[in-house]
């Protein structure tokens, strides 16, 4: 069996924290060490479901190479040099909505579950968590993003719809304002008489400006000009209708305002922001990727299945209306520059330093 690591003074109180973690069978501790066992000459995460040690045969690593070294190999349950049980379900679910996007009806939460190895009633609760939605209000929300691109290309509203995978328009309509939150025919208008409340304030990366429809935050939009910022929000919707923020309002900005002090915690912000499914596609890409982490424009490529289509990325990333609560500041060059951010490098720079902190 491989011998335990030497504990030095300093290390101590670390060790202790490290043990509570394991005992606690701490998900959150994942990633910052793993455990050796002497009995058994595995190494695991602090996660790891297997029975648990006694103290004095267990032994702290740094990661999976330092344990290796020291003569450990890893569990087959855990898995320790794999995705964490967080990324196994971002990958599955991931997976899912490529199965979703591709299928010209929506596939059965039995076929998607099956995919993804996990029981109907797993898979459900991981795709919400993941997602923040439903597997049916992942595929309505893709329907409807098709039926909003169809509606400024078709030569009718009725052959959108049909575009869309509909079977029939009084399906379509019986649903349109769940899907757009406005009728088609004002849609295709550039969503003449839509009403949008927003706000600008101060955030510690400048100024910040908020906005949503009835249905959630459609907008937010980093900068150093309040006035600026506006502008962006009327070229944005150049025929809705902008109305200022009032003081139910600033439980919105402050929920954002939150959101880009701590880039790195799980929000549950309602968001309603259009896109080609080509750009939703990305941003939902851009939500897997861990906070402190980051990813090339071509490997969001990969993740989205057009490994071909880095520059498109990149535009997908630069068209993003939510700044923060779709993490595009988590996208960088292939040699790991950080340009290409449209509110900033230095506030790129600035987010992710708190990720990785945190």
């Amino acid at each position: 069996m491989p011998d335990a690591e030497t504990m030095t003074p300093p290390l101590t109180d670390r060790a202790d924290a490290w043990w509570s973690a394991l005992v606690a069978r701490d998900r959150g501790a994942e990633g910052r060490f793993v455990y050796g066992v002497r009995t058994t000459g595995v190494y695991c995460r602090p996660g790891c479901a297997s029975r648990l040690p006694r103290r004095e045969n267990v032994s702290f690593h740094a990661d999976g190479e330092a344990a290796r070294a020291a003569g450990f190999r890893p569990c087959l349950r855990c898995r320790p040099d794999g995705l964490d049980a967080a990324g196994r379900h971002r990958e599955a679910v991931a997976r899912a909505c490529r199965m979703i996007d591709d299928a010209e009806t929506m596939p059965t939460l039995a076929t998607l579950a099956a995919a993804a190895h996990l029981s109907d009633f797993h898979f459900h609760r991981v795709f919400r968590e993941v997602t923040g939605v439903t597997p049916a209000a992942y595929a309505r929300a893709r329907r409807a993003a098709r039926v909003a691109t169809g509606l400024r290309e078709a030569g009718s509203v009725t052959e959108a719809i049909y575009d869309a995978g509909f079977n029939a328009p009084s399906r379509f309509y019986a649903e349109a304002k769940d899907r757009l939150g406005m009728a088609p025919e004002t849609y295709r208008r550039g969503g003449a008489g839509q009403r949008i409340r927003f706000g600008t304030g101060a955030c510690s990366l400048g100024t910040i400006l908020v906005a949503a429809t009835e249905r959630g935050l459609c907008a937010i939009l980093l900068g150093d000009d309040p006035d600026a910022l506006a502008q962006d929000l009327r070229r944005r919707f150049p025929v809705a209708d902008l109305i200022p923020g009032d003081e139910e309002f600033a439980a919105w900005m402050a929920r954002a305002v939150a959101v880009v002090e701590a880039p790195g915690r799980t929000h549950d912000l309602p968001l309603d922001v259009g896109g080609t499914v080509f750009q939703q596609r990305v941003w939902e890409a851009l939500r897997a990727i861990p906070p402190g982490a980051t990813a090339t424009y071509a490997e969001v490529a990969r993740a989205i299945g057009a490994p071909g289509s880095a520059r498109a990325v990149a535009l997908a990333c630069g068209a993003n209306p939510v700044a923060v609560a779709v993490p595009c500041h988590r996208v960088v060059r292939s040699d790991g520059g950080l340009s290409g951010y449209r509110w900033g490098v230095p506030r790129k720079r600035v987010l992710l330093d708190r990720e990785r902190k945190a």
